[in-house]
């Protein structure tokens, strides 16, 4: 079990690359230092690039979880302001 509380959720499914990490970067940036974001995005590029674009960008990637409807959730931690 994860031992971590999502602060905010954002929904990139209905964007195409490379709008996916834009959206996801912008709702990260709402956010404190140390709170933690989950992305639910589709699989392939979107669940490729944005968790490396987020590592890219300093931040901690929690997790990237897998849905049985071919959706991915990853979990980022926000790391510097």
């Amino acid at each position: 079990m994860a031992n971590y509380e999502i602060n905010d959720t954002v929904d990139i499914t209905d964007v195409n690359c490379p709008i996916t990490f834009v959206k996801a970067k912008v709702a990260l940036e709402e956010l404190e230092e140390g709170e933690i974001l989950k992305v639910h995005m589709n699989g392939g590029e979107p669940a490729n690039n944005v968790p490396r674009s987020m590592k890219e960008e300093g931040h901690e990637v929690l997790d990237l979880i897998e849905n049985e409807d071919g959706t991915f959730d990853l979990i980022v931690k926000k790391v510097g302001d």
